[in-house]
Protein backbone atom coordinates (compact mmCIF):
# COMPACT_ATOMS: atom_id res chain seq x y z
CA UNK A 1 0.00 0.00 0.00
CA UNK A 2 1.38 3.46 -0.84
CA UNK A 3 1.24 6.67 0.80
CA UNK A 4 -1.58 8.96 0.40
CA UNK A 5 -1.94 12.65 1.23
CA UNK A 6 -4.47 11.97 3.83
CA UNK A 7 -1.81 9.95 5.90
CA UNK A 8 0.32 12.93 6.35
CA UNK A 9 -1.75 14.73 8.72
CA UNK A 10 -1.94 11.21 10.81
CA UNK A 11 2.03 11.23 10.92
CA UNK A 12 1.81 14.97 12.61
CA UNK A 13 -0.52 14.07 14.97
CA UNK A 14 1.59 10.96 15.42
CA UNK A 15 4.67 13.32 16.18
CA UNK A 16 2.88 16.47 18.42
CA UNK A 17 2.16 12.85 20.61
CA UNK A 18 5.33 11.39 20.58
CA UNK A 19 6.78 14.80 21.20
CA UNK A 20 4.60 15.12 24.44
CA UNK A 21 5.25 11.67 25.25
CA UNK A 22 9.61 11.99 25.36
CA UNK A 23 9.74 15.11 26.84
CA UNK A 24 8.36 18.79 28.45
CA UNK A 25 10.38 20.37 27.56
CA UNK A 26 9.22 22.66 24.56
CA UNK A 27 12.09 23.44 22.97
CA UNK A 28 12.72 19.40 22.77
CA UNK A 29 9.08 18.74 21.51
CA UNK A 30 9.73 21.42 18.77
CA UNK A 31 12.97 20.09 17.83
CA UNK A 32 11.14 16.72 17.59
CA UNK A 33 8.22 18.12 15.25
CA UNK A 34 10.35 19.63 13.17
CA UNK A 35 12.28 16.27 12.71
CA UNK A 36 9.06 14.97 11.61
CA UNK A 37 8.20 17.61 8.86
CA UNK A 38 11.99 16.93 8.02
CA UNK A 39 10.81 13.50 7.33
CA UNK A 40 7.16 14.28 5.61
CA UNK A 41 9.07 16.51 3.09
CA UNK A 42 11.68 13.36 2.07
CA UNK A 43 8.30 10.67 1.99
CA UNK A 44 8.51 8.78 -1.13
CA UNK A 45 4.73 8.40 -2.08
CA UNK A 46 5.39 4.90 -3.46
CA UNK A 47 6.31 3.66 0.02
CA UNK A 48 3.88 2.30 3.00
CA UNK A 49 3.09 4.62 5.80
CA UNK A 50 5.30 2.74 8.18
CA UNK A 51 8.65 3.69 6.07
CA UNK A 52 7.73 7.27 7.42
CA UNK A 53 7.14 5.93 10.53
CA UNK A 54 10.37 4.06 10.83
CA UNK A 55 12.26 6.81 10.08
CA UNK A 56 11.04 9.47 12.51
CA UNK A 57 11.02 6.85 15.28
CA UNK A 58 14.99 6.08 14.48
CA UNK A 59 15.37 9.79 14.90
CA UNK A 60 13.50 9.91 17.93
CA UNK A 61 15.78 7.71 19.58
CA UNK A 62 18.87 9.28 17.99
CA UNK A 63 17.20 12.98 19.64
CA UNK A 64 16.67 11.30 23.32
CA UNK A 65 19.32 8.84 23.41
CA UNK A 66 16.56 6.22 24.35
CA UNK A 67 16.24 3.62 22.56
CA UNK A 68 13.10 2.19 23.45
CA UNK A 69 11.06 4.89 24.08
CA UNK A 70 8.04 3.06 24.90
CA UNK A 71 9.49 0.42 27.02
CA UNK A 72 7.79 1.29 30.37
CA UNK A 73 4.04 1.54 28.29
CA UNK A 74 4.76 -1.69 26.52
CA UNK A 75 5.21 -3.60 30.39
CA UNK A 76 2.19 -1.42 31.71
CA UNK A 77 0.08 -2.56 28.53
CA UNK A 78 0.95 -6.36 29.18
CA UNK A 79 0.12 -6.25 32.99
CA UNK A 80 -3.09 -4.51 32.04
CA UNK A 81 -3.53 -7.29 28.99
CA UNK A 82 -2.95 -10.25 31.33
CA UNK A 83 -4.92 -9.49 34.18
CA UNK A 84 -8.11 -9.70 32.00
CA UNK A 85 -6.36 -12.88 30.64
CA UNK A 86 -8.17 -15.64 32.88
CA UNK A 87 -11.73 -14.39 32.68
CA UNK A 88 -11.38 -13.98 28.75
CA UNK A 89 -10.10 -17.60 28.74
CA UNK A 90 -13.40 -18.45 30.62
CA UNK A 91 -15.55 -16.72 28.24
CA UNK A 92 -13.58 -18.73 25.27
CA UNK A 93 -13.70 -22.01 27.42
CA UNK A 94 -17.72 -21.62 27.37
CA UNK A 95 -18.58 -20.46 24.35
CA UNK A 96 -20.68 -22.30 21.54
CA UNK A 97 -18.20 -21.07 18.98
CA UNK A 98 -14.13 -20.83 21.43
CA UNK A 99 -12.40 -19.97 17.62
CA UNK A 100 -14.30 -17.61 16.26
CA UNK A 101 -14.28 -15.70 20.04
CA UNK A 102 -10.86 -16.12 20.31
CA UNK A 103 -10.11 -14.25 16.91
CA UNK A 104 -11.98 -11.45 17.93
CA UNK A 105 -10.22 -11.06 21.30
CA UNK A 106 -6.97 -11.04 19.20
CA UNK A 107 -8.89 -8.35 17.10
CA UNK A 108 -10.08 -6.11 19.96
CA UNK A 109 -6.36 -6.37 21.19
CA UNK A 110 -5.91 -4.12 18.06
CA UNK A 111 -7.00 -0.95 19.74
CA UNK A 112 -3.82 -0.92 21.83
CA UNK A 113 -1.70 0.77 19.53
CA UNK A 114 0.24 3.99 20.53
CA UNK A 115 0.84 5.24 17.00
CA UNK A 116 -2.82 5.44 16.53
CA UNK A 117 -4.34 6.27 19.80
CA UNK A 118 -1.70 7.40 22.59
CA UNK A 119 -2.29 6.32 26.26
CA UNK A 120 -4.90 3.81 26.75
CA UNK A 121 -6.36 3.01 30.48
CA UNK A 122 -7.66 -0.57 31.32
CA UNK A 123 -11.68 1.05 30.14
CA UNK A 124 -10.45 0.94 26.43
CA UNK A 125 -9.57 -1.85 26.50
CA UNK A 126 -12.51 -3.25 28.03
CA UNK A 127 -14.39 -1.51 25.93
CA UNK A 128 -13.16 -2.97 22.70
CA UNK A 129 -13.48 -6.26 24.26
CA UNK A 130 -17.61 -5.47 24.52
CA UNK A 131 -17.42 -4.08 21.05
CA UNK A 132 -16.00 -7.66 20.10
CA UNK A 133 -18.14 -9.72 21.65
CA UNK A 134 -21.63 -7.79 20.25
CA UNK A 135 -20.22 -5.83 16.87
CA UNK A 136 -20.22 -7.14 13.86
CA UNK A 137 -16.95 -8.88 12.33
CA UNK A 138 -16.41 -7.63 8.53
CA UNK A 139 -14.60 -10.32 6.40
CA UNK A 140 -13.77 -14.05 5.32
CA UNK A 141 -14.83 -15.74 8.41
CA UNK A 142 -15.32 -18.80 7.30
CA UNK A 143 -12.51 -19.06 4.65
CA UNK A 144 -10.31 -18.17 7.70
CA UNK A 145 -11.48 -20.82 9.75
CA UNK A 146 -11.17 -23.34 6.80
CA UNK A 147 -7.43 -22.06 6.36
CA UNK A 148 -6.52 -22.62 9.67
CA UNK A 149 -8.12 -26.26 9.59
CA UNK A 150 -6.27 -26.60 6.42
CA UNK A 151 -2.63 -25.21 7.03
CA UNK A 152 0.50 -27.39 7.78
CA UNK A 153 2.54 -23.90 8.83
CA UNK A 154 1.27 -21.12 10.08
CA UNK A 155 3.45 -17.64 10.38
CA UNK A 156 1.86 -15.10 13.19
CA UNK A 157 2.95 -11.78 12.76
CA UNK A 158 2.28 -9.91 16.08
CA UNK A 159 1.96 -6.41 16.39
CA UNK A 160 1.37 -4.33 19.61
CA UNK A 161 2.70 -5.18 23.05
CA UNK A 162 -0.76 -5.87 25.42
CA UNK A 163 -2.43 -6.95 22.14
CA UNK A 164 0.14 -9.77 22.44
CA UNK A 165 -1.46 -11.27 25.30
CA UNK A 166 -4.83 -11.71 23.36
CA UNK A 167 -2.96 -13.54 20.20
CA UNK A 168 -2.43 -15.43 22.76
CA UNK A 169 -5.88 -16.86 23.18
CA UNK A 170 -5.93 -17.10 19.39
CA UNK A 171 -2.88 -19.17 19.16
CA UNK A 172 -3.61 -21.67 22.14
CA UNK A 173 -6.93 -23.06 19.92
CA UNK A 174 -4.33 -23.26 16.49
CA UNK A 175 -0.98 -24.64 17.84
CA UNK A 176 -1.71 -28.02 16.80
CA UNK A 177 -0.62 -27.09 13.81
CA UNK A 178 2.83 -25.79 13.59
CA UNK A 179 2.88 -21.76 14.64
CA UNK A 180 5.56 -19.56 14.79
CA UNK A 181 5.69 -16.31 16.53
CA UNK A 182 7.20 -13.11 14.78
CA UNK A 183 7.92 -9.64 16.56
CA UNK A 184 9.58 -6.80 16.22
CA UNK A 185 13.55 -7.05 15.35
CA UNK A 186 13.82 -4.00 17.23
CA UNK A 187 11.98 -0.92 19.00
CA UNK A 188 9.04 0.18 16.73
CA UNK A 189 6.46 2.51 19.00
CA UNK A 190 4.86 -0.14 21.10
CA UNK A 191 5.68 -2.73 18.88
CA UNK A 192 5.97 -6.37 20.33
CA UNK A 193 9.44 -7.35 20.58
CA UNK A 194 10.28 -11.35 22.16
CA UNK A 195 10.49 -9.69 25.81
CA UNK A 196 6.96 -9.03 25.50
CA UNK A 197 5.77 -12.02 23.81
CA UNK A 198 7.70 -14.29 26.69
CA UNK A 199 5.81 -11.70 29.08
CA UNK A 200 2.59 -13.00 28.06
CA UNK A 201 3.91 -16.56 28.43
CA UNK A 202 3.87 -17.24 24.31
CA UNK A 203 8.03 -18.52 24.77
CA UNK A 204 6.05 -21.94 26.32
CA UNK A 205 3.71 -22.35 23.32
CA UNK A 206 5.17 -21.71 19.43
CA UNK A 207 8.53 -20.74 18.48
CA UNK A 208 9.47 -16.94 18.50
CA UNK A 209 11.53 -15.40 15.78
CA UNK A 210 11.87 -11.89 15.07
CA UNK A 211 11.62 -9.76 11.96
CA UNK A 212 15.44 -7.87 12.02
CA UNK A 213 13.46 -5.00 11.54
CA UNK A 214 12.45 -1.73 13.61
CA UNK A 215 9.60 -0.89 11.12
CA UNK A 216 6.29 -0.56 12.60
CA UNK A 217 4.80 -2.61 10.33
CA UNK A 218 6.36 -5.56 7.88
CA UNK A 219 8.76 -3.94 5.20
CA UNK A 220 9.74 -7.43 3.40
CA UNK A 221 13.03 -5.69 2.30
CA UNK A 222 13.93 -4.28 5.28
CA UNK A 223 13.74 -7.97 7.07
CA UNK A 224 16.17 -10.31 7.80
CA UNK A 225 17.15 -13.54 5.56
CA UNK A 226 15.68 -15.89 8.14
CA UNK A 227 12.46 -13.79 8.15
CA UNK A 228 12.30 -13.97 4.11
CA UNK A 229 12.32 -17.15 4.30
CA UNK A 230 9.77 -18.35 6.90
CA UNK A 231 7.31 -16.36 5.38
CA UNK A 232 8.18 -17.82 1.99
CA UNK A 233 7.53 -21.27 2.88
CA UNK A 234 4.58 -20.66 5.17
CA UNK A 235 1.29 -21.74 3.74
CA UNK A 236 -0.74 -19.73 5.97
CA UNK A 237 0.10 -15.77 7.49
CA UNK A 238 -2.15 -14.43 10.04
CA UNK A 239 -0.71 -10.67 10.63
CA UNK A 240 -1.87 -8.55 12.91
CA UNK A 241 -2.45 -4.95 12.98
CA UNK A 242 -3.23 -1.75 10.29
CA UNK A 243 0.80 -1.91 9.87
CA UNK A 244 1.64 -5.34 8.72
CA UNK A 245 -1.86 -4.41 6.14
CA UNK A 246 -0.19 -1.10 5.17
CA UNK A 247 2.76 -3.05 3.85
CA UNK A 248 1.70 -6.46 3.08
CA UNK A 249 -1.25 -5.89 1.47
CA UNK A 250 0.00 -6.08 -1.93
CA UNK A 251 2.53 -9.52 -1.18
CA UNK A 252 1.19 -12.31 -3.35
CA UNK A 253 1.02 -14.77 -0.31
CA UNK A 254 -2.11 -16.79 1.02
CA UNK A 255 -2.63 -13.91 4.13
CA UNK A 256 -5.49 -13.41 6.53
CA UNK A 257 -5.20 -9.69 7.97
CA UNK A 258 -6.92 -9.19 11.51
CA UNK A 259 -7.13 -5.51 12.60
CA UNK A 260 -9.52 -2.56 13.68
CA UNK A 261 -9.75 0.10 11.14
CA UNK A 262 -8.31 3.26 12.42
CA UNK A 263 -7.75 6.03 9.76
CA UNK A 264 -10.50 7.07 7.05
CA UNK A 265 -7.46 5.97 4.16
CA UNK A 266 -8.33 2.29 5.44
CA UNK A 267 -11.39 2.45 5.88
CA UNK A 268 -12.11 3.70 2.18
CA UNK A 269 -10.06 0.97 0.88
CA UNK A 270 -11.73 -1.94 2.59
CA UNK A 271 -15.18 0.55 2.55
CA UNK A 272 -15.66 -0.23 6.19
CA UNK A 273 -16.23 2.70 8.98
CA UNK A 274 -13.06 3.70 11.49
CA UNK A 275 -13.24 1.11 14.41
CA UNK A 276 -14.64 -1.87 12.38
CA UNK A 277 -13.13 -5.30 13.08
CA UNK A 278 -11.73 -7.17 10.13
CA UNK A 279 -10.56 -10.20 9.33
CA UNK A 280 -9.95 -10.13 5.04
CA UNK A 281 -7.73 -11.83 3.33
CA UNK A 282 -5.08 -10.94 0.48
CA UNK A 283 -6.36 -10.26 -2.90
CA UNK A 284 -3.01 -10.73 -4.23
CA UNK A 285 -2.21 -14.97 -3.90
CA UNK A 286 0.94 -16.48 -5.78
CA UNK A 287 -0.07 -19.21 -7.87
CA UNK A 288 1.83 -21.14 -6.09
CA UNK A 289 0.16 -20.86 -2.95
CA UNK A 290 -2.06 -24.03 -1.54
CA UNK A 291 -0.02 -26.42 -3.84
CA UNK A 292 2.22 -28.87 -3.00
CA UNK A 293 5.43 -28.58 -2.42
Amino acid sequence: MQMYLDCIPCFVQQAVRAARHVSDDPDVQKRIVREALSCINAIDFSDPPPRAGQIFYRRLSEITGIPDLYQADKEMQNRLALELLPELKRQIEISPDPLLLATRLAIAGNIIDLGAHGNLAITDIQKAIKQALNEPLFGDWEEFKAAVNAARDILYLADNAGEIVFDRLLIELIIAKPVTLVVRGAPAINDALRADAQSAGLDKLVEIIDNGSDAPGTLIGDCSSEFQSRFAAADLIIAKGQGNYETLSDEPHNIYFLFKVKCQVIAGQIGQPVGTQVLIKSKVISPEIGSDR
